[in-house]
């Protein structure tokens, strides 16, 4: 057993101020997404005035709305929910890799954490399977992520 004590997130941020950026493309499944993480923001405290929502037309204008909140000072943490599910041509890589990046450039350039709720899928059911109203949620780890990375760097100063 170590002697030293780690520094750890949890779920005690009930007073933080969160932004769900949320694309519309996939609407079915991304509405799911965001279902799951307001409640779980709710489920661990965070009162409805302290959510804020805002909606995108794609993934990838993410990364750009999640910059614009993160400059603009008034959150703690950033959830980024979108679906890209592949098709025919090589347009998925392109959309995925540039919001993933984009996704973390934010949370590295800014110091706000940004949960990273982006399904990447082949099919529709997987994406579905991947947003239900269960523990497989997406939405709902996102937001849990986000909340103790907030606790986190709140411990660190």
């Amino acid at each position: 057993m170590s002697k030293y004590r780690p520094v750890e997130g949890d779920f005690s941020a009930t007073d933080a101020r969160v932004a769900i950026v949320v694309s519309r493309w996939n609407g079915q499944v991304t509405g799911s997404l965001e279902r799951g993480a307001v409640a779980a923001l709710e489920d661990k405290g965070i009162s409805a005035d302290n959510i804020s929502i805002y909606r995108v037309p794609g993934a990838f204008e993410l990364p750009l709305a999640a910059r614009r909140i993160a400059a603009a000072g008034n959150v703690e943490g950033i959830i980024a929910l979108g679906c890209v599910i592949r098709g025919e041509t090589p347009h998925f890589d392109y959309v995925c890799a540039e919001c993933t990046r984009g996704i973390g450039q934010v949370g590295l350039d800014s110091g706000v954490p940004v949960g990273f709720g982006l399904l990447t899928c082949d099919t529709l059911d997987q994406a579905l399977a991947r947003s239900g109203n269960d523990r497989e949620n997406k939405g709902e780890e996102a937001a849990l992520t986000v909340l103790e990375m907030i606790s986190l760097l709140r411990r660190i100063g």
